[in-house]
This record gives structure tokens, sequence and C-alpha cells, in this order.
């Protein structure tokens, strides 16, 4: 792989990082896939800041948990669920949407709610991020 594809893959690990940080205090924009594909950009350019990120004390257990078994602890899933919820609550109240951009978003929000919902939890309370 040539200097060039790496420098663009670690740029864009760098700003999927920016995002997911900032995902974290946003509550409409995720946090962990924009840090799984930070790990992606940054396992074709730099093990050092894929290592970094996946040993990160806040940010590395989920996105272990994830990876190794498609899991979300407890705490992620109820904060994930409630924002969600919160989102379509400020949603609907400063738009005051029709009911068919309503009933599309909350069904996209639902589906959402609905997935996060049905993923495993970490298995071992080390595993848990907690």
């Amino acid at each position: 792989m040539g200097i060039a594809v790496r420098t663009i893959y670690m740029l864009a690990g760098l700003l999927m990082t920016a995002l997911g940080i900032i995902g974290a205090f946003l509550p409409l924009l995720p946090t962990t896939p924009f840090l799984l594909v930070a790990v992606w950009c940054f396992s074709r350019s730099s093990p050092r800041m894929e290592q970094w990120l996946m040993n990160h004390r806040t940010l590395g257990p989920p996105l272990s948990n994830w990876q190794r078994e498609g899991a979300i602890s407890a705490q992620t899933k109820v904060l994930a669920i409630s924002l969600i919820v919160a989102s379509y609550a400020f949603f609907f109240y400063r738009t005051q949407p029709s009911v068919t951009l309503a009933i599309v978003v909350g069904l996209i929000l639902s589906g959402s709610a609905l997935f996060i919902a049905t993923r495993p939890l970490p298995k071992g309370k080390s595993a848990d991020g907690e």
C-alpha cells in the first residue's frame, strides 16, 4: 500500500475519531460507528493509532465488545435508547412534522433502538466496560 493511500486512511481515521468523540456529547451523532470506522482506517494506516484507540480507557471497551462478540453493555443500551427517545421528542417538538414525516422518522429511530436493544450483552463483568 502506497504512502498516499496510508495517509488517506490515517486522515479518515482521525476524522472518524473526532466525529466519534463529538458524538459522545451530541445526542443525534453516534459514537461507536464512527470509532469502528476509525479502527478500521487505522488498521490500514497506523497500527499504533489502532492500538491506542482499542486500549483507550473510555473508548476501547465498547469497541472491543463489539469486535469480539457484537455486544453492547446494558449501560450503553439504556443511554443510547434514551437519547434516541429524547432526539425524537426534540425533533417532534421543534419541527412539528407532518404525520407522514413523524411516522417515517419514528420508524427509523425505532428500528435503530430495536437493533441496539437486541444486541447481546458482553460476557462477564470485566468485558462490560462498566
